[in-house]
């Protein structure tokens, strides 16, 4: 049977100026550690005259750029213990603007802009008739292929007839919520078909109950191993552990955002070179409720893993990796059942 396609004016283009706020230490902890002195150098009229100019300089492309270089500082306290200075000891001012120093801006969009994916947006409200509201999901790639899912809202009316709100030039990242319990078969389940398969596993996994945490995971690894050397195949494995464990996670924007200044950028290791050819799908239970997913691989720079995005609201998402016999390669897909 032919297939008649009508190509849609519709063209997207990625936009460079949409940055986000990134962690960074120029030239390592030894360079950073240089960095810092030299701002405790400074007067406190000199350090609120500099940050007044930073604060200026981003604004402009951040909705809470303080947000960030707290967030930033918090990171390198590290550094400021190993100098016998405490936090509560510096003014607000020079708190921020030594994490600005440790911050760089990233473009999310600056090398590439494609692999869309389309659902029915979940707010379908004072719309005319025949009008559907839609959400797109694309992956954008920016320095080093680094790439992460952005979001375009648009209309599609009654003569099929698309057109998208304008998009802001502001970028959104959210709150990250780790989660810190774990099945423990469906735990060995994934470490089996990653082919980990070490006695240091059974070790450390025999000293957890049926569901555990994060922090008990970690207690039995530090138990296991501090008073053992372990070979450097091991070691791989007590990393892939972690690495496994670090994979779910929940993030939560704020309702004040626009769709399509919402990023999914990489949050745990296993994804740290990009977010991959996310594909949203709308799934309809028995009870009426709706879900979105999308699969997606994730990539460290050496090995992918699949997995799994769920929201309701395109708000709040949660990440955990696919499990299953086929769940070990890219282009994975998840087709709903048909109601009709």
């Amino acid at each position: 049977m032919a297939v008649s396609v009508k190509r849609m004016g519709n063209k997207f283009y990625p936009d460079s100026k949409r940055v986000i706020a990134r962690f960074y230490i120029p030239g390592g902890e030894g360079r950073g550690k240089y960095i810092i002195k030299k701002v405790l150098a400074l007067s406190e009229e000199v350090v609120e005259t500099i940050l007044n100019q930073v604060l200026r300089n981003f604004a402009q492309r951040h909705r809470n750029i303080t947000k960030e270089f707290e967030k930033n500082f918090n990171k390198i306290v590290h550094i400021l213990d190993s100098l016998n200075i405490t936090a509560n000891s510096l003014s607000r001012e020079r708190i921020l603007l030594i994490g600005s120093y440790f911050t760089h801006e990233y473009s999310i969009e600056s090398a590439a802009f494609f692999n869309p994916s389309i659902v029915e947006d979940p707010d379908q409200t004072n719309l005319e008739q025949g009008q559907k509201r839609i959400i797109v999901s694309f992956r954008a790639t920016g320095e080093g292929h680094i790439s992460s899912i952005v979001f375009r809202s648009g209309i599609i009316d009654k003569n099929n007839e698309l057109v998208f709100k304008p998009v802001n030039t502001l970028v959104e990242q959210p709150d990250i919520i780790k989660i810190y319990s774990y099945n423990k078969s469906k735990f060995y389940l994934k470490l089996d078909e990653m082919n980990i398969h070490k006695s240091i596993v059974e070790t450390v996994m025999n000293r957890l109950g049926d569901d555990f945490t994060y922090s008990e995971l970690h207690a039995s690894i530090h138990e296991c191993v501090k008073n053992v050397t372990l070979s450097y195949s091991k070691k791989n494995v007590i990393r892939s552990l972690i690495w496994l464990a670090s994979t779910n996670y929940e993030i939560t924007f704020s309702l004040d955002t626009a769709l399509s200044e919402r990023v999914i950028f990489p949050v745990s290791d296993s994804e740290k070179n990009g977010i991959e050819d996310a594909r949203f799908v709308k799934f309809t239970d028995d009870d009426g409720s709706i879900t979105y997913y999308a699969t997606f691989t994730a990539y460290n720079g050496f090995t992918i893993l699949p997995k799994l995005l769920e929201t309701k609201d395109f708000y709040h998402f949660s990440v955990s990796p696919v499990f299953g016999k086929y769940a070990q390669n890219k282009g994975m897909a998840l087709f709903p059942r048909s109601h009709e």
